[in-house]
């Protein structure tokens, strides 16, 4: 049964999503640990802006419907199903055809598993969008002053993220900083300032009292 497994994993298309689902892996789990920002897949969609100034990838996305969350939970769900998808086809489909036959029904296979894929991840994200809504009420320049507590390993002038209270709520925001300093995961930081730019904050460490 392993050994069956192992063969499917290693089969076209299976093999290209199993990487790609690999490196999805790694990187939720470096995310976790605060080895990257959450954020570090997104890309940033301007719904108002000409279709024509948008990235080729942006202008898919909205085209699909999959804004509203991060793109980095749409490339993981889209990544999945087609894997899955894939990996039956290999599975009971794919298995008894010859070299060049799986090649070419495999190709076909992976295009109608992310098609598929697409369609799946768009109507699933339908009811999360409420999980990721934006707290524009009370933020950016408006959280200078406040403290914030770092939930990154560390924070230097191109890295971090922290969380800041406010009205009861957690807003998860971008941090930078001047190195070295000593803020590590759990420090409790002093937001000084915003950069419209960059749409990062500022922190310093704060005073023990």
């Amino acid at each position: 049964m392993l050994d069956v497994i192992t063969t499917t994993l290693a089969s076209y298309p299976t093999n290209l999503l199993t990487v790609l689902l690999g490196v999805l892996l790694i990187y939720w789990v470096l995310a976790l640990f605060g080895l990257l920002d959450l954020d570090a897949l997104d890309i940033d969609v301007d719904l108002d802006a000409d279709p024509g100034e948008l990235g080729q990838i942006a202008s898919y996305v909205v085209a699909f419907g999959l804004t509203g969350v991060p793109f980095s939970v749409v490339i993981s769900l889209v990544v999945l199903i087609a894997w899955l998808l894939c990996y039956l086809a290999d599975r009971y489909l794919l298995f008894w055809m010859p070299g060049w036959m799986t090649l070419l029904a495999g190709t076909v296979v992976l295009i109608a598993a992310l098609a598929a894929a697409v369609f799946v991840t768009a109507r699933a994200l339908r009811p999360m969008r409420g999980l990721f809504v934006e707290h524009n009420a009370r933020g950016n320049a408006s959280l200078v002053g406040l403290s914030c507590q770092i939930t990154t390993l560390k924070v230097d002038e191109r890295f971090g993220q922290a969380n800041v209270e406010t009205e009861g709520t957690a807003i998860a925001i971008r941090v930078r900083a001047a190195a070295p300093n000593s803020l590590v995961k759990g420090s409790v930081a002093t937001i000084i300032s915003y950069d419209e730019g960059s749409g990062c904050y500022e922190v310093v460490e704060s005073p023990l009292i």
